[in-house]
């Protein structure tokens, strides 16, 4: 077999991915990804949020992307029955960004792809990675193309961004359940004709079609909108026939996707996903770091993956960096504890929202703006920021106001 030698290998040409490549890259060493798919190919995770931003003007993407003409997005909007809570990015308590973009993910991953790959980093695409062996922190993997020929890669580090395939992870035995209850997901793209303009394409919005199950509602700039459900699995026991039988059926039964939906055009035959949450005992080791959704992925609702990927590749592109000049790295508080911290602090929310306290707080008659803002900032991403409560407190700062607001609107009938 032939080897290559790089500084750098890179698992996986998603965000994650090519955000850590390309801020590598920048700082003067050779980076090589490689790519188990051949791109375009579809994935979910279509709503990004306002702190990605940082990530992917680090990575110098947003030229690219904008050229693109993905559709903006600039708040959340949450609906059940006749109640609305709208976030608009603008008014976060956390400054920073206050837009992004709502993008098909097969055309924004090849695109990032594509520029990385423009820089100067070569991208393998088909290409699997059968066996790692670590010397140290330096590595050789051996890698397979769809031919089925075989080579390997020499590198001092790796960054394993692959996804869903949790290459390192799987190798070395390092997988773990998530605490999450497993969900399941019922989703299409649809030729949104009937689309109002007030309010939309320019926000996502979720709407709870009763405990526990909710819809996503996407809408692109192509006129074309994502929609699903999601819910426990055995929710769409109660829908027979087959999945576009079920998929209809469900829009159906949700007054507010009932009309707008009807007989609407598929772009592709619903599809399903389920048992999405995992996650490892630690997200590093001698000679790799592990980004994106190999260290954890949580749920849809809050649209945290790409987040989550852009910017736990962001901080362990700066790590590897200073790794590969020498300097003494602290993985675990640099690294780690930040990685942590955002992804506990969405998990709070994801758990908030599926035991109904965050019902509480997004459809009280009595909104504080402060308040509101303080959560607006969670929601556009700023996981990280500890000067909100909302972050510094998230395990106990959402059920203490849900209680509070409970505790009013008693008061309030007693009057």
């Amino acid at each position: 077999m032939t080897t290559e030698k790089v500084d750098v290998l890179v698992i996986g040409a998603g965000p994650s991915g090519t955000v850590a490549a390309s801020i590598i890259h920048q700082a003067g060493y050779s980076v090589k990804i490689v790519e188990k798919l051949k791109f375009p190919r579809f994935v979910i995770g279509e709503s990004l949020l306002p702190r990605s931003m940082e990530a992917l003007e680090e990575a110098r993407f947003i030229d690219a992307i904008k050229a693109k003409g993905f559709q903006e997005k600039y708040g959340a909007k949450f609906v059940k029955g006749n109640k609305v809570c709208d976030f608009t990015f603008k008014e976060q308590h956390t400054p920073g960004w206050n837009w992004t973009w709502q993008v098909t993910r097969a055309d924004f991953d090849k695109t990032l792809a594509d520029t990385v790959e423009a820089m100067g980093v070569p991208v393998c695409y088909e290409t699997t990675v059968t066996a790692i062996r670590f010397n140290g922190s330096d590595s050789v993997t051996t890698v397979e193309d769809i031919h089925g020929n075989k080579s390997e890669i020499a590198a001092r580090f790796i960054v394993d961004g692959s996804g869903y395939g949790r290459v390192i992870p799987r190798l070395f035995n390092l997988e773990k359940n998530s605490n999450l209850q497993p969900r399941k997901a019922l989703f299409a793209h649809t030729v949104d004709a009937r689309r109002s303009m007030a309010d939309e394409p320019n926000r996502i919005t979720a709407v709870v079609h009763q405990p526990g199950t909710w819809i996503w509602i996407i809408p692109f700039s192509t006129g074309v909108t994502s929609v699903g459900f999601v819910s426990d699995p055995s929710f769409f026991n109660s829908y027979s026939g087959t999945p576009e039988q079920q998929y209809r059926a469900l829009l159906e039964a949700e007054p507010y996707t009932r009309e707008r939906f009807r007989d609407v055009e598929l772009v592709f035959e619903p599809r399903i996903l389920e048992s999405w949450s995992a996650t490892t005992d630690k997200f590093y080791g001698d000679g790799f770091v592990l980004t994106g959704n190999v260290t954890e992925f949580l749920d849809p609702i809050f649209s945290s993956g790409v987040t989550l990927a852009c910017v736990s590749a962001q901080t362990a592109a700066k790590l590897v960096i200073r790794k590969l000049k020498g300097e003494a790295v602290d993985w675990e508080k640099e690294y780690m504890e930040p990685t942590m911290q955002g992804v506990n602090t969405f998990r709070s929310y994801v758990m908030a929202w599926y035991d109904g306290t965050l019902d509480k707080i997004f459809f009280s008659d009595d909104q504080r703006p402060e308040v509101k803002n303080q959560i607006c900032s969670v929601l556009a991403g700023y996981v990280w920021d500890m000067s909100n409560p909302f972050v510094q407190h998230h395990d106990t700062a959402l059920k203490r106001l849900a209680r509070t607001i409970e505790l009013t609107q008693i008061i309030k009938q007693d009057q």
